[in-house]
């Protein structure tokens, strides 16, 4: 990854990816009522994440190797939140 990349894109990515893990583990031991909120968050951080890959492979600072490496994984994990977001929406009910 080129310097201006690294402590750029790289620092940013790295605090997501971060921001993410905490955010999950909190999410994991919160009440059912409570947990939407968390997922939520995630979600949005998960976009941020894939945003800026993104940018830091049209930037020239991720190879397109490294790139459809994780990108996938990005995805799917995007997918699993997806699916565990609609499922506790079903099982909480409507105010």
């Amino acid at each position: 990854m080129p310097r201006l990349s690294r402590y750029t894109l790289g620092v940013k990515i790295d605090n997501l990816f971060l921001e993410i893990l905490e955010i999950t583990l909190i999410a994991k031991y919160t009440k059912h009522n409570e947990k939407l909120s968390f997922l939520q968050e995630i979600s949005r951080k998960l976009d941020n994440l894939k945003f800026f890959v993104t940018l830091l492979k049209e930037a020239q600072g991720l190879d397109a190797s490294k790139y459809g490496q994780l990108a996938p994984k990005l995805v799917n994990s995007g997918k699993m939140l997806g699916k565990w977001i609609q499922n506790l929406q079903q099982q909480t009910p409507a105010n």
